[in-house]
This record gives C-alpha cells, structure tokens and sequence, in this order.
C-alpha cells in the first residue's frame, strides 16, 4: 500500500548476534538501508544482545564483517542493548508508576502447571493475570522469589496498524496476555528492549521480518502507555529455498560471507537481493546506486520469495564480465594463496583474468580455471590415451619446435600451428585439443592462440616436453 514518509527518515537493522548474517537479514538490511538512502535519512545499526546465553562476540564479528562487505555503511552505531540496562529500568519504573506495568511472583513450576491446565479446557496458553494487582490484593509476595516485570496489557479494544506491505492489520487485545519486558536480574525481554530503543533512536519505520508481526501489537501498546510515538511497520515476506521450503542452512549458505567465499561479487549478491520480493517494472540488473534510487516499500510483495541460485550465479556471471581485471586479479591471488598456489614464475595474473573471466560464474570458477597456469598440471590418463596419440604427437613435436623461436604473440603463435596443421594435414581440434590437455588438463579453454601467449614461452615448453 501507498507509505506517506515521514521526515526526516530513519530507519534501524538490529539483529541478535546469536549467529551469522544470513541472507534474510541481509535483505532486511538493504532494504532499511536503501529506504533511508533514498529518502535523505539516517540508517542505526542496533545490535540486540540481551539473549545473554546465546549471544557471542564472534557472531558481532560476523554480522559487522557482513555489513562491511555488503558496503551497507551505517549512520549510527553499532548499538549494545546490553550497555543500556539503566535505561531500560528507568523506563520500566515509568510504566510501574502509571499502573501499566505490575511485579509477577508466579513461578516457572506455576507457569508450567498454569498452561498445562488451559490445554487441558482446550484453552489458549496465556498468563492469566494472578499477579496484577487487582488480582494479588492481599497476597504476600513469596520469599526467595525474584519477581519480572509484566506489561499490563489492555484488556478490550483494538490494537491496529496500516502495515507498509502487508495492509491493514488488526488485533483484539483480548487475544494478547500480560507480557514480561523485565526479568528478574533486570534484563529487558525483546518486545521492550526494541520499543525503548525504537522511541530513544527516533526510529520512524521499521522494516523487518514478518516473524515479528505476532510482537508489533505487543510493541504498539507499550509504545502507547508511554505516549511514545509509534513508528511505521513494514513486515517482509520470508524467503524460500530453491525447493519452495523456508530457507534453511540445509539450503547451502550459512551466512552472508559464504557467498564472497563461494566466489560472488557483493554487486551481484546486491543486486540479488533487491530483486528477492522487490520489483521496478521489469528491471532485473541494476546497480546499488540505481536500487537506491528506485526503491520504495510500495512494491515489495506480501508474498514469500524464492531463492533462485542459478539466477544468482547468471547475475554474478554478469558482473564478473563488466568487473575491473586488476580487481579480479588481486581477488584470485588471495584465493590462490590460500590454497597454497604462488604466483611466482608464472603469468601475469591480470592478463590470465581477462582470458577466463567471460568463461566463468564464480570467482572460485575463475580461480580454478587459473591455477593451471601457475602449477604443474599432471592431465588425466583417460585424456592423455584419447588425445595424445600417434596422429597428434609429430604435430605436438613440430610445434614444440617452432615454440623455441617463434615471436611469443598471438598472430605468430596461430601462424604456427596452422603451418603445422598443412604439413601434417589435421584439422584445428586435432591439434588444439591435444595442445589444451597437456598445457592445461581441459579439454576446453578460450582460444589457443591466446591461451599459449599468456601462459608464456618457458612454461609452454616445459609442459610439452614433458610429454613429446
């Protein structure tokens, strides 16, 4: 639906570092990100670390290294929950002092015996209450019990919001219970760390996952006991594995930064994941510049998207084509050295990258396709009994000949294996195919003549005498 903006603009990514960046995260990032770009706005950087158990430093590493590859720069932060406690408390005292919020004694046996009993009626699961005041007149708090804060959540009405994607929404409040937002050693629960920070932050739209519209009316109501102003929402769709089921990390990619180890450009992967429940018109290429200029919540689906990683790799394709040779060049050489290949003695890397990089999806692709050029390729036996044969050998001796004083350069390289291919009378593939399994081990590489001019004299040589 139509989003009237508010101005100025901000908007928040705030994920829990309880794991990588995945991908849905990295769309919910761009998307925060780009809207904020386009509208002249600020975009905070929030990470929520109040899962105390589950939240590790090396997953603060991994989301912010994710980030910074993505190029998803932030205006403000990185935030810490966990360094705002006393915030959070003066908050809550706020709520306690206007009656919107009661101490809770129940404990987890009672909790447990409470729902087990409502399943029992067929009843829905929820906090019945025991402890707002009303109820607990008289009561005598039990000793040795360290209470949590629950929100009193309104009993009737609507709690309602305009969703930028998803539309209008509406929920009775007699559908939701008497949330905990503090627990007993003073740590905010996840709905009231986020409205606190939302309100403080000025946050003006959140965009984030439709896993979260179940907590927005629980948000909303605090937001409003407070008489803070509540924020746009916008709830993306989830996304879907290739195989139409939620995507998982059975699906491949753990985090975002395995796809820059699986050899994707963070322009494709970009590119990628403006298109995945986005639209403008027909558009499916465009740069990060572009997205930022077009994007708007207007056109996102409300609908689950599919990962398509053939799409992806057609787009990474794409870029590799268009990306800068030196670029590549100092990107294949870390992946080579982390394989153990060195350089030294070889080809210009650059000149190697040019050959291949229209030949290739990957960076990992254009990685192996080059290493042959600066190890010792030993060619499968089944290729060397099929293409090294008594018709092909004398062709590959003249030519290992005419190597030693040829000028090393394409023109006079193709010269002399057509000179060699009228003396024995064979065809081109009678000789190329042959001269490509010894050099390279691959039946298939770009063109001969240019193949020999990068790979160079000495190593030409070295490869063929070997086997002639």
């Amino acid at each position: 639906m139509s989003a009237s903006v508010r101005a100025p603009v901000r908007t928040r990514f705030a994920p829990s570092p309880t794991g990588f960046l995945h991908i849905g995260g990295a769309r919910t990032a761009l998307f925060s990100w780009a809207y904020a770009k386009r509208h002249g706005g600020q975009f905070v950087l929030r990470i929520e670390d109040t899962d105390v158990e589950r939240s590790t430093q090396a997953a603060i590493d991994a989301i912010l290294d994710g980030m910074r590859w993505l190029d998803l720069s932030w205006d403000e932060g990185p935030f810490f929950q966990m360094e705002r406690l006393p915030r959070y408390q003066e908050v809550a005292d706020r709520l306690i002092a206007s009656n919107h919020a009661y101490w809770c004694y129940a404990s987890r046996e009672e909790l447990d015996e409470m729902r087990e009993a409502q399943r029992t009626r067929n009843e829905k699961p929820r906090y019945d209450g025991r402890w707002r005041p009303e109820n607990a007149a008289g009561r005598t708090p039990p000793e040795g019990v360290k209470p949590v804060l629950r929100f009193r959540n309104p009993d009737d009405g609507v709690v309602a919001w305009d969703d930028l994607v998803k539309g209008r929404i509406e929920i009775e409040n007699k559908e939701l219970d008497d949330l905990v937002i503090l627990r007993s050693d003073g740590v905010p629960t996840y709905n009231f760390g986020v409205i606190v920070d939302d309100w403080d932050m000025g946050i003006t739209q959140v965009i984030r996952g439709d896993d979260h519209v179940n907590n927005t009316p629980r948000q909303i109501n605090i937001l409003n006991a407070l008489s803070a102003p509540v924020p746009q929402y916008a709830h993306l769709s989830m996304i879907l594995g290739d195989d139409g089921q939620k995507l998982s990390k059975r699906h491949g990619a753990v985090s975002v930064m395995q796809y820059h180890e699986d050899g994707y450009l963070k322009e494709a992967v970009l590119n990628y994941l403006g298109r995945l429940g986005w639209s403008h018109g027909d558009e499916e290429v465009f740069s990060i510049e572009q997205f930022c200029e077009w994007f708007d919540l207007d056109h996102i689906t409300p609908s689950a998207a599919q990962f398509n990683t053939e799409k992806l790799r057609w787009l990474n394709q794409h870029y590799l084509k268009l990306a800068d040779d030196l670029r590549l060049a100092a990107d294949v050489d870390q992946r080579l050295a982390r394989r153990g290949v060195s350089l030294e003695g070889g080809p210009d890397l650059e000149r190697a990258v040019s050959l291949y990089k229209d030949r290739v999806a990957t960076l990992n692709e254009l990685a192996d396709a080059l290493e042959v050029f600066y190890v010792d390729v030993e060619p499968a036996r089944e290729l060397l009994e099929q293409h090294l044969t008594d018709l092909s050998r004398p062709a590959l001796e003249r030519l290992s000949v005419l190597f030693e004083t040829v000028a090393w350069e394409k023109t006079a390289l193709s010269a002399a294996i057509k000179e060699v291919m009228a003396q024995t009378k064979l065809k081109m593939p009678q000789v190329a195919i042959p001269l490509r399994v010894l050099l390279t081990g691959q039946t298939q590489t770009p063109g001969i003549d240019a193949l020999l001019e990068v790979m160079g004299r000495k190593r030409v040589l070295a490869r063929l005498k070997r086997f002639v």
